[in-house]
């Protein structure tokens, strides 16, 4: 069997994550959404096609040309034409059966397998708000429908993103949307319009959609919320507590007076301390400096970044190779109590988080004393003077 893993987005509603790289490599827990994804499909699938397109090159030279035991290869989608035409673009490559899934959102090998047992499925989850997502009419445990964004759904049975087809969809012509774009939910409707049964199955194990930077943070706590032990293979001095599971890489070092609560996931060739303070879930990648007297709360760090001291992270996520200068402060709870608001393609949006603080490009480099508002963002390589409180994003 073969996947079709959908990978050629440019993730602009991610920004400033994604303007240095495609989506599908962004990390929760130290792993890219696309490297999880694969680890799911080990054994399900022999060849999986990843459909690229904004700096593709990126994944193809992290993933290479074969994961364990599954053949990686490459399609590039030149013209962004939506999902449709991404899958139209490997339809010369594929057998008879195969799974079609998202490559930005994280999903289970539990859900894998109950989906393909099936000729035809969806995976579909039940969700609060469904007038925000393309949402599934069933009758019994077969699709009947389907509605993007209704203003009056008729069930809060969210589309996830992930598929089970056979090559007879492709016997239906797509027509563009007023976008421009080829929707691969119309061969969903194809099929159901045809009379063929397209089952619909319920996420029972997990599916974390990564629609915007801060709902890593939610990814990274449900990867870190599974931990049942710890693995240390640093060094750790006498003199450091640990109050939960440690995942501590090779030739990383851990100082006296380190305060570990919660799980926390730190990389390899890291300096952690001395005296600082980390509440998980918190994951640091490899090459990163965490110094003295810094505390770093629910918040995910990039490879390489650099917090030295005095400084405070919390509920925020920090891109590669960032330098916080001495006493940066990212604030992450607003004075009234209320949702922290954060600017998406130039609207105001509620991040429906009461506790959020920075998102924060690669490169960035702050001056002592930076005070950062919640939910402002920095885009990749831009600085910041000493002293500075940064109460819109820098973007420029």
């Amino acid at each position: 069997m073969q996947a079709v893993i959908l990978a050629a987005g440019k993730g602009t509603r991610t920004y400033p994550l994604t303007l240095t790289r495609p989506k599908p490599l962004l990390k929760a827990a130290n792993r890219t959404v696309i490297e999880h994804n694969l680890e799911q499909l080990e054994g399900l699938v022999d060849e999986a096609i990843i459909v690229t397109g904004f700096k593709g090159e990126m994944i193809r030279e992290t993933l290479g040309e074969k994961r364990g035991a599954i053949k990686l290869t490459y399609v590039r989608q030149e013209k962004q034409d939506g999902t449709g035409g991404a899958l139209l673009l490997c339809k010369d490559m594929l057998g008879d059966r195969f799974i079609v899934m998202n490559g930005d959102d994280f999903f289970s090998r539990k859900d894998m397998e109950a989906c393909i047992k099936h000729n035809h499925c969806v995976l579909a989850k039940e969700v609060h708000e469904p007038s925000h997502f393309g949402i599934f009419e069933l009758d019994g445990n077969k699709v009947k429908g389907f509605e993007e964004k209704p203003r009056a759904p008729k069930s809060n049975l969210a589309n996830t993103g992930m598929y089970v087809f056979d090559k007879s969809v492709f016997s239906h012509v797509l027509k563009k949307t007023p976008r421009g774009e080829y929707e691969i939910v119309d061969y969903v409707k194809f099929l159901v319009g045809s009379g063929k049964d397209v089952v619909c199955e319920k996420v029972s194990g997990y599916w974390l959609p990564t629609p915007h930077p801060w709902d890593l943070l939610e990814a990274n706590a449900h990867f870190l919320g599974q931990l049942e032990k710890g693995d240390i293979r640093g060094e750790v001095e006498q003199g450091v507590t640990i109050k939960g599971h440690a995942i501590i890489g090779e030739g990383t070092r851990v100082l006296s007076g380190v305060y570990m609560e919660g799980n926390v996931m730190i990389g390899k060739g890291c300096k952690i301390g001395p005296n600082c303070y980390i509440r998980g879930p918190v994951t640091i990648g490899d090459n990163c400096h965490v110094g003295q007297a810094v505390e770093i709360k629910n918040s995910i760090i990039g490879n390489g970044s650099k917090i030295p001291h005095l400084s405070y992270v919390g509920d925020s996520v920090i891109g590669e190779n960032v330098n916080f200068g001495a006493g940066t402060k990212a604030a992450n709870l607003r004075h009234d109590n209320k949702n922290v608001m954060s600017m998406v393609k130039g609207k105001l949006l509620d991040t429906g988080r009461r506790k959020l603080g920075t998102i924060v490009g690669d490169g960035v480099h702050t001056g002592i004393n930076t005070s950062i508002y919640p939910g402002r963002k920095i885009w990749p390589g831009k600085s910041t003077a000493p002293g500075e409180a940064v109460k819109e994003d820098i973007t420029s």
